[in-house]
């Protein structure tokens, strides 16, 4: 895989931006790369996911992107703001989460778990309102 000027910059950015939508990445490299389309963010976030360097995190709304891969963390996102944060690997060891024995697939490479909670801004607002 080559390291094209668009891939470098998007890996910089979702470096200090976890957890950030292809649109995100698009507006947070589009000075540094201005001729960069939003398709080619896709094509960009999608090509690194597939190589191992992005993680791709299903959430409701939008897919959002990280460097952090190759461990086993879970994820925890407020149902108001739609903030997202880490979260260590619930048991201490990979995959953390044992389904049922499945022959059709047998081999178990890893759990995503997403946790919904209102984190303590949005409590507080809501709180006071």
């Amino acid at each position: 895989m080559r390291a094209t000027p668009g891939r470098v910059a998007a890996l910089d950015f979702l470096r200090s931006h976890p957890h950030s939508t292809a649109a995100e990445v698009h507006a947070g490299i589009a000075a540094r790369l201005p001729s960069l389309s939003m398709q080619s963010v896709h094509n960009v976030v999608n090509d690194l996911t597939e190589k191992g360097l992005l993680r791709r995190v299903d959430v409701p709304g939008a897919a959002r992107y990280e460097t952090q891969t190759g461990d086993n963390h879970h994820h925890i996102r407020c149902v108001f703001c739609h903030r997202i944060e880490d979260v260590e690997c619930v048991t201490g060891e990979a995959p953390c989460l044992t389904p049922a024995a499945h022959a059709s697939m047998p081999v178990l490479l890893s759990a995503d778990v997403t946790f919904q909670a209102i984190c303590a801004q949005c409590a507080e607002l809501r709180e006071s309102a």
